[in-house]
């Protein structure tokens, strides 16, 4: 249930050398809550993924995030992570991947890069090597 009381798993995020953990589990309330507590504890600045986590109820998870927050956690969502970690859409080795998964997963957000992506390749002139509506071929 708590994976801090898993020396191996300790020893893992020992030797990688980093304080910043992100977290994120089945049940908020104990996979979760549990080891965010211990590694607070433990000199580790956490970071829970609140929508990669769930619980019996909304209640549970809901007063499991209060209890993360209290200890000094750091709520984050899936999308700010990944975007976070793409810092910048010039990042053309992982744009692709990036845009599959936003454009799948995140709904509005999605739709709007869309049509944004849209609109900025129509503006481009013919010869400026952007591909024109690609999807549309």
């Amino acid at each position: 249930m708590n994976s801090w009381d898993d020396r191996n798993f300790v020893a893992a995020i020992e030797k990688s050398g980093r304080k910043k953990i992100l977290i994120a589990g089945l049940w908020t309330e104990v996979c979760v809550a549990f080891p965010t507590v211990q590694a607070i504890h433990d000199g580790y600045e956490i970071y829970v993924v609140e929508d990669c986590c769930g619980d019996v109820s909304q209640l549970a998870h809901d007063n499991a995030m209060k209890r993360v927050i209290q200890a000094g956690a750091k709520p984050v969502t899936s999308m700010s992570v990944m975007l976070e970690w793409q810092r910048d859409w010039a990042h053309k080795e992982t744009y692709d991947a990036v845009m599959d998964i936003v454009k799948n997963h995140y709904g509005a957000y999605g739709i709007g890069v869309e049509y944004a992506t849209q609109w900025y390749t129509a503006l481009q002139p013919r010869n400026s090597g952007v591909r024109r509506f690609p999807h549309l071929r």
